[in-house]
């Protein structure tokens, strides 16, 4: 038996038919926010595809420090390495990413991770020695 994938679709369209339309005809299928920044910045997106199209050409990674570009139907199937302050987080856009912005797939925390008191830390380990 064979299992069958769903079809793609964001609001009712698909992935084709949106890679047909330029970025601010895309606009009005996103969340306010994301559209009012599209609107806003959409020569700043046409630049970072235009970049991202040349470097992906010559075999060369497309880092950015953009956290704030809205993905759009273009950048599907780009991969993306985004700085979140330390170092470059790789990523593959997809197309359930759409709308959503860089940032929000490069977290700028880790964990927190905490073990034993370091030595000094307390008054019981004032007394350790530092080996």
């Amino acid at each position: 038996m064979e299992i069958k994938r769903k079809e793609f679709a964001f609001k009712g369209k698909s992935l084709e038919d949106l890679k047909k339309l330029n970025i601010r005809e895309f606009a009005p299928y996103i969340k306010s926010r994301e559209r009012r920044t599209l609107l806003r910045q959409f020569q700043e997106i046409e630049q970072f595809i235009a970049r991202a199209k040349k470097k992906i050409s010559r075999n060369k990674p497309v880092k950015t420090h953009l956290r704030n570009i809205i993905i759009v139907p273009e950048l599907v199937g780009m991969k993306v390495q985004v700085y979140n302050g330390k170092k470059y987080i790789p990523f593959d856009i997809t197309e359930d990413m759409l709308g959503h912005r860089f940032g929000e797939f490069a977290a700028t925390r880790e964990r927190v991770k905490h073990s034993s008191a370091g030595v000094g830390a307390t008054k019981g380990s004032k007394f350790k020695s530092k080996k």
